[in-house]
């Protein structure tokens, strides 16, 4: 008959497996418990790499990395910071969409902080519970999961995309895993296969919309921000409608990041800024058009408005050089379906007249009127950006910006070979999926791929080190500024975007440039003197250290606010 393991080989927090030594096996009472080998770290990670590689499928992968997290969170973190590049479309997109929709079956053990519209008052003691003071807190991502990663409605499901887009921060940011806590706004959903699964782990009815869901966001708001008042609140994978809302309501009064608006945002922002140093023009010239007006493609326009104003123009004429086209075609002024977020993009009703006899106004009249030299899509039409589409682009303007942002790649708008190929290789693009470089005429095009994760990690922790008391547009175009000067466009056919092998690096940087534009902005509490070396600091590794009962401290203690660095760990 088995025997229940002692709380320090069961608490992922403090489990060290094989690694715990043989000092520490006879004063935590472990003797006999463990094969006689004391392997180190490093030798841990070989052999959980090799079983990793060893799962059949993507899917399969992702299952082993969470049982893992669920053993010994040191460890997982090392496998996922050594190896990012390859496995963050296994804890992230694409990968964690599969595992959403199988969570109410494979539930395992809880991991985050689940809140039900049911239980409003239920949101204080379920944060206080986690037994973080205010000082120990430096990330919260929550999600209502409306809007999950292009595959919908998934309810409670979507609490992996918290778990999982905090894993990221983890190990390209280091964030330390326990001052983060993923949430989950449980508001009901509208998806029936759930409502109709008996095993479904969420609350069974339709969406809460309107009042009682607005006064659930503010709940949640106004306690985390109460409890921890130096933390980060990241909001991720709202509905459009609610995640524009919330984010212009509060955004003066929080620490509120949006990555899908944001994010999204700056890094298409990272991508044009590099564009631009090879076509030597300013942003105060350019004309954008958006293929795609939702969440993404709004926040996308949004940055590039924000752009043009810190070049010199004024912000109705920046907006007077933006044109968005959804389902409706070109948004305009007289179209009584619009969405609160795209009305201030609708163009006059009279300026597009003439444009098409075929009612609609689409992406060919648009591009054949406007002359656009930035073409953005996130539309998720397949073969949307057509030969005559670009072939028109190219026609007056020498070196066309067309980014086919759309993913996966079944529905991206035009593949950037066939992009170059129509332009004669002028084009500068990069795409919202890896692309393989493209070869033509003697020149060798490497496709940036334009990747959130090289931007928010850094983002935040830039946040967090600074201790921002808000995320400014400055902020966010620091980051992407950052961003872009790690790509090197001078030679032809060169990246727009930076690769995402050495992500920690990288967020590093960004996290500097966000820090430093915070203390510039005045929306900073913490002034390091050295902010490289408060960045350095304030990133946490994962190597095991100190247990209870051995030395003094532990893995799990807190070391209160940015600039300390404890070992050991794990997220809650």
């Amino acid at each position: 008959m088995s025997q229940a393991l002692p709380p320090v080989m069961s608490d992922p927090l403090t489990n060290r497996g094989t690694a715990f030594t043989a000092e520490e096996r006879e004063r935590l009472e472990l003797v006999g418990r463990l094969p006689d080998a004391v392997l180190s770290l490093d030798e841990q990670l070989q052999r959980a790499y090799e079983q990793l590689r060893r799962q059949p499928d993507a899917l399969a992968k992702n299952v082993y990395l969470e049982q893992l997290h669920d053993r010994n969170e040191v460890l997982y973190y090392r496998v996922l910071a050594d190896h990012l590049a390859e496995l963050l479309p296994i804890v992230y997109d694409p990968t964690v969409g599969d595992a959403i929709k199988r969570y109410s079956h494979e539930f395992r053990r809880p991991r985050g902080v689940y809140l039900s519209i049911d239980h409003p008052r239920d949101i204080r003691p379920a944060l206080e519970h986690q037994g973080l003071g205010p000082d120990d807190v430096d990330m919260l991502v929550v999600t209502d999961a409306q809007e999950i990663l292009g595959i919908g409605d998934w309810g409670v499901n979507g609490v992996q995309i918290s778990v999982g887009k905090l894993a990221v921060y983890t190990a390209a940011a280091g964030l330390h895993p326990d001052r983060c806590i993923p949430v989950v706004l449980d508001v009901g959903t509208d998806n029936e296969t759930l409502l109709n699964d008996p095993l479904y782990l969420g609350v069974r009815r339709s969406r809460t919309r309107g009042k009682p869901y607005d006064e659930f966001v503010a709940a949640y708001l106004e306690t985390a921000a109460e409890l921890f008042p130096h933390a980060l609140l990241h909001f991720e994978d709202f509905g459009p409608d609610n995640a524009r809302r919330i984010l212009e309501q509060n955004a003066g009064r929080f620490r509120i990041f949006n990555d899908d608006l944001q994010g999204t945002g700056a890094i298409t922002l990272a991508a044009v800024v590099s564009a631009l140093k090879v076509t030597g023009t300013p942003f105060r010239d350019q004309r954008l058009v958006v293929f795609g007006a939702g969440t993404a493609g709004v926040g996308i326009a949004d940055q590039l408005v924000e752009a043009m104003v810190r070049d010199g123009l004024d912000r109705d004429d920046a907006v007077r050089r933006v044109w968005l086209i959804d389902k409706q075609g070109l948004l305009t002024d007289d179209m009584d379906d619009l969405r609160d977020y795209q009305r201030g993009y609708a163009r006059p009703a009279s300026e597009a007249e003439g444009w098409t006899d075929r009612g609609a106004i689409g992406l060919a009249a648009t591009v054949r009127n406007v002359r656009p030299t930035i073409l953005i899509g996130t539309s998720t039409v397949p073969g949307a950006f057509t030969r005559e589409v670009v072939t028109e682009m190219a026609r007056h303007v020498e070196r066309p910006i067309i980014f086919p942002l759309s993913n996966p790649t079944e529905r991206i708008e035009a593949m950037p070979a066939d992009i170059l190929a129509w332009t004669d290789g002028k084009a500068l693009t990069t795409a919202g999926i890896p692309v393989a470089p493209v070869d033509l005429k003697g020149v060798r095009h490497v496709i940036g791929q334009a990747n959130n994760a090289l931007l928010y990690p850094g983002l935040g922790l830039g946040a967090i080190v600074s201790r921002a008391r808000r995320v400014t547009p400055g902020m966010l175009l620091a980051a992407a500024e950052a961003v872009a000067g790690q790509a090197r466009v001078g030679a032809p056919g060169a990246a727009l975007l930076p690769p995402v092998a050495d992500l920690r690096a990288s967020s590093a940087t960004v996290a500097v440039a966000v820090a430093r534009a915070a203390i510039t902005e005045g929306v900073a509490e913490n002034r390091p003197d050295d902010l490289v070396q408060a960045v350095q600091d304030a990133m946490w590794q994962p190597r095991y250290g100190p247990l209870p009962g051995v030395a003094d401290g532990g893995p799990g203690r807190r070391d209160g606010g940015p600039g300390r660095s404890p070992d050991g760990g794990g997220a809650r």
